[in-house]
């Protein structure tokens, strides 16, 4: 086993693993730390863990080595190097709308020496800005590091409170950005109004990744939309998919939509993937007022975020079955939108 440190830098949205030595690291310590880069200030994420020796081999580098816990003059040091990246800032957007229309200055870093500044800029294409560099090493007498990002990463470094009111996920659980695509949003029933499914970067809202495996899955297990079922009351047409309560609506001709649990269908026929028939008992409930479907109170239960979670990742597809107690009054048919964590 491999002693590591968990340590958090500024603008790095991951937890880094770093080298502690003989160091005894507490949570939430401050560090000094040395990276690539030079010597960073960093914060501890957790306390000293102990991983396997093939976790430390698959890292991309080598664990560089945490320098020392932070004393009082590192953290003075550190406030002086975050006021002077404050400061400089608008110093950096007046000499970029000077040197490069297209350049959208993001944010200044100075590290902890003082000896090195990074400059963050977002921009569609390449942009040669060598002489930016020497003008702002004038400017500033340090070692110049010019970074280009992506949208997404400014909104993430920036901040900010996205549509659903809520912090952004970029911003607060940090981690990789994964592909989302249009599909994501179709394959969930989304409006595919622009302005309803962007986000503060212009880009797909990295949400639309959180359910849509839950969403293929189900629609891999349930009839199909438009598709017929038998029931004991005849053909019936499958008219709506509830997914987060894993229930199918039928509609007999000439009757009003019934709400059938997937798990109460019978079990679907050899060599198919679906279910196509549901049996006197299940139907029976299902068209009861003592068998209302899926319990509405499911919808209003949604977790929150935790500091585990992680950015846009395919989680696990999570079966939610049904819950056929509910409260006495209450009907199938209400409640049939599920509320997202946006």
């Amino acid at each position: 086993m491999v002693r590591v440190a968990p340590i958090n830098l500024t603008f790095n949205p991951k937890t880094l693993w770093f080298d502690p030595g003989d160091l005894e690291i507490r949570k939430d310590d401050p560090v000094v730390v040395r990276t690539a880069r030079g010597t960073e200030f960093g914060i501890a994420a957790s306390e000293v863990i102990e991983v396997g020796e093939d976790q430390v081999r698959a890292l991309k580098s080598a664990l560089r080595p945490v320098e020392r816990v932070a004393t009082e003059e590192d953290v003075q040091r550190a406030a002086e190097m975050e006021e002077k990246s404050r400061e400089a800032l608008p110093i950096f957007k007046e000499m970029a709308r000077e040197a490069h229309e297209d350049m959208h200055p993001v944010s200044v870093e100075f590290l902890l020496d003082g000896d090195k500044a990074v400059f963050y800029f977002e921009a569609e294409e390449r942009i040669d800005f060598r002489e930016l560099v020497r003008k702002l090493a004038s400017r500033f007498h340090v070692r110049i590091d010019m970074r280009q990002i992506g949208v997404r990463d400014e909104a993430r470094m920036v901040g900010g409170v996205g549509h659903c009111g809520q912090e952004l996920c970029c911003k607060r659980l940090g981690g990789e950005f994964c592909p989302v695509s249009i599909r994501m949003a179709k394959e969930q029933g989304l409006s595919l109004n622009p302005q309803k499914i962007s986000g503060l970067c212009g880009r797909l809202m990295c949400c639309l990744r959180y359910e849509f495996d839950a969403y293929k899955d189900f629609k891999g297990r349930a009839p199909k939309l438009n598709g017929t079922v038998q029931t004991p009351a005849g053909p019936a047409k499958v008219v709506d998919h509830d997914v987060p309560r894993e229930i199918v609506s039928l509609k007999v001709e000439g009757e009003k939509p019934v709400k059938v649990p997937l798990a109460d269908f019978d079990p679907a026929p050899e060599g198919t993937a679906r279910p196509n028939t549901v049996g006197e008992e299940a139907w029976e409930r299902a068209t009861t007022d003592h068998g209302t479907a899926g319990g509405e109170s499911l919808i209003f239960s949604t977790s929150q975020f935790t500091g585990s979670d992680k950015l846009a990742e395919g989680a696990k597809v999570r079966h939610t079955g049904t819950a056929r107690k509910a409260g006495e009054g209450r009907r199938a048919g209400k409640g049939g939108s599920s509320e997202r964590s946006r």
